[in-house]
């Protein structure tokens, strides 16, 4: 497919989502946050059965997830491999991180809350960069499972730009391409 296509349907999908009402989130976010709630709920039924001993917890775990799974189908109606799965796993991770970040702060722990909010954010443009094929493959390299490089990686996260600075002119990865394609086109509100 060549670009200025994918660019055109692009922008008119953005379009014909704020057209509905501009000044809420799209139908979709609204529907990736719901998603994130219900993964959550998911995870609560489970330890709540295991914390109580009873499994009329573990009874209402079946029909959260099927609606969860309809409404996912409605935001990734197609995909291939494991890309559902890969989507669950980073809405789910985005609204941990959002999670915790909220009770860092709520501690004080800003700088640690601020980094953990960015992190969400990331994941959570990987989500849109995946399911809206504007991920090449080619641009993730995958990082060898080391402590250095885990530290070196967090470094670089808490280094993040926030949203009203400016990322440095160099070449973006895929991960800084979401983020500025999240950024500039899946905009909630109307400045």
């Amino acid at each position: 497919m060549d670009k200025a296509k994918s660019v055109k349907e692009f922008v008119e999908r953005i379009d014909a989502s704020k057209k509905v009402n501009p000044k809420d989130l799209s139908s979709d976010q609204d529907l990736t946050i719901a998603i994130m709630n219900l993964i959550s709920i998911e995870e609560h039924l489970v330890f709540s059965g295991a914390k109580t001993g009873k499994n009329s917890f573990y009874d209402l775990i079946e029909e959260v997830r099927e609606l969860r799974k309809t409404l996912m189908q409605k935001v990734i109606p197609e995909y291939e491999g494991e890309v559902w799965c890969i989507s669950k796993h980073l809405l789910a991770s985005s609204m941990r991180l959002m999670e915790v970040g909220t009770k860092q702060q709520s501690l004080g722990h800003k700088k640690e809350a601020y980094t953990l909010f960015n992190q969400a954010y990331e994941l959570y443009c990987l989500f849109w960069g995946l399911n809206m094929n504007m991920l090449n493959i080619s641009d993730v390299k995958w990082v060898e499972d080391k402590m250095d490089d885990i530290k070196k990686i967090s470094a670089k996260i808490a280094q993040t730009p926030t949203i009203k600075e400016e990322a440095p002119k160099e070449k973006m990865g895929a991960l800084a391409k979401m983020k500025a394609f999240v950024r500039k086109a899946v905009d909630c509100c109307i400045e």
